[in-house]
């Protein structure tokens, strides 16, 4: 985990490796949940039967499943002690080179891209985020998120 004071203090950390978080489980239960959630149903998510005989071999999380673990992941990763507010501001660009498969464990490594000075008194990270599976050889997910900080 890594600890700053203020935002500011990312001014001064671009290009570095911010570290990464916990492990953190990607249940067939917590699949069944995210399809219910957003209404995919498709069958290589739900379906453990059929997906066994799919092409991936048993069922796996929705793209956007994965994505969305970005947040409480990276949650784990930058604390800024002297914050008023954060706005998760979007994404650059997003791929899933690999399936997470359903009972898989993902990890999420980042790095400060860039930061900047924003219109309102706030600083603006660009993240690169890689997101790794216990035992996949690719990423399952590698993205640039952009966040935006303020203190009064």
């Amino acid at each position: 985990m890594t600890t700053i004071a203020h935002p500011k203090d990312l001014l001064t950390m671009i290009g570095e490796d911010l570290g990464s978080s916990a492990w953190c489980e990607v249940s067939q239960e917590r699949i069944d949940l995210f399809a219910d959630a957003t209404d995919d149903h498709q069958w290589i998510h739900v379906d453990v039967e059929r997906a066994t005989h799919g092409p991936f071999g048993g069922p796996i999380a929705h793209g956007y499943l994965t994505l969305s673990l970005l947040i409480p992941l990276w949650t784990e990763i930058l604390v800024i002690e002297e914050i008023d507010m954060a706005v998760n501001y979007g994404l650059n660009k997003v791929r899933f080179p690999a399936p997470v498969p359903a009972g898989s464990r993902v990890q999420l490594s980042t790095t400060l891209a860039d930061a900047e000075e924003v219109t309102g008194g706030g600083i603006q990270a660009t993240i690169d985020a890689v997101m790794r599976a216990e035992g996949i050889d690719k990423p399952v997910c590698i993205a640039q998120m952009v966040h935006r900080y303020y203190k009064a």
